[in-house]
This record gives C-alpha cells, structure tokens and sequence, in this order.
C-alpha cells in the first residue's frame, strides 16, 4: 500500500459489515488489521475498538486479534477496553536493524506497545513477531526475544523475510528450517507461550 498524507474518511458501517462477514463466513478467530492511520486525531484506535466490540456482539466466543500499529498511553486504552483476545504489535527485525523498516518506525516504541497491552492482568494477549534473513545475529534474535518478554509479549512468530520488490531491501540469508526450530525451542525456554517459527510463518499463520 502506497503511502499517502492522508487516507480517506473512515467508513462508520465498516465494523458492523465486518462483523457480518465474520457472522456469514463461519470465522472463529479473526484477525483485524489495517494500514498505519497517523493521520486520524487517535490515529484509528476508536475504529479497531468498534471491530472488536461489533465481532463480539454478532459472534460471540469468535476471538478477535488486533493487529495494530504502534500506539502510547492514552491511545490504546479504547482498544483494550473493547477487550480483544489478543493484541499484535510487530518488532518486525531485530533493534540493530530497525532502519529498514518504515523510518517513523521505533524499536522502543513498539516494546512499548505490547507493554501496555500486556498490563492489564485480564486484558489480551500480547503477540509480537520477527522477520530473520534481514542481516541479524543469532545472539540479537535471542536479544530481542528477551526484550519482548520484558514487555509482557507472551506469543511469538518468526518468519523468512521475503522481498515483496525490487524497491525494499534485498535477503540477506535464508535461514534454514532446523534454524527455526532451534529458535522456537529457545523462545519457549524464555517463556513464550504460543510460539509458530518456520520459513513461511507469517503474523496470522495459525493464530487460532
């Protein structure tokens, strides 16, 4: 999706058609994402919240994950209230390498984030993930595992990055798959409790 100044104006009847296509399509876990809204005053956080809410009042026991984008204090605080069943933020790389990804993009802010979702004792999961074949160590992979858990994140998925174009950055390595599965045993000895690590994982791969 190309960047813009400004999207369009949010549509008021999009949760509740959500809600139906999740009603019609028989989905018990959804999963509800969108493009970064920095335009917007809470910058879409009102809107995620009435997804969540209108799934659950048309699909009750349907679990609903918000993938959202990075949001402080006094923004997030809608979306918990509408009581997902997880919330997902993505690191996406290792902190060394954060430059590749979109540069309004912090490392910081993100562990900041899954933190504040994973405050609240009976608020959601936190659920976060890392692209590797970006140029990271193994030591910085287990570094950053460690920092997501220090924010409370407690699910986990690591993928292959991909280059969608010739525009982003090139592969730095394919990882093999025993990789994967060496990552995924150690990310369950620090403590994650939901953990999907293979080369073409990806955010909601076997998230129910």
């Amino acid at each position: 999706v190309g960047h813009g100044r400004a999207g369009e104006p949010l549509e008021p009847d999009e949760p509740e058609r959500i809600a139906r296509a999740v009603l019609e399509l028989g989905i018990r876990y959804a999963v509800v994402t969108s493009v970064d809204r920095d335009d917007l005053p809470d910058r879409g956080a009102a809107h995620f919240a009435a997804c969540a809410r209108a799934i659950k009042d048309a699909v009750p026991g349907t679990r609903v994950e918000l993938l959202v984008p990075d949001y402080s204090e006094g923004e997030i605080e809608p979306i918990l209230d509408a009581r997902p069943d997880v919330v997902a933020h993505n690191v996406e790389t290792v902190e060394r390498l954060q430059g590749l990804r979109d540069p309004r993009a912090s490392y910081a802010a993100s562990l900041r984030t899954l933190s504040l979702a994973a405050a609240r004792g009976d608020g959601p999961i936190a659920k976060s993930s890392l692209m590797l074949g970006l140029g990271e160590t193994r030591d910085e992979v287990i570094a950053a595992m460690e920092d997501l858990r220090a924010a409370g994140c407690s699910a986990l998925v690591l993928g292959q990055y991909l280059r969608p174009s010739s525009s982003q950055v090139e592969v730095a390595e394919y990882v093999a798959p025993e990789a994967f599965e060496r990552y995924a045993e150690d990310a369950r000895g620090l403590g994650f409790r939901q953990v999907v690590s293979a080369p073409l994982a990806r955010t909601s791969y076997q998230a129910r």
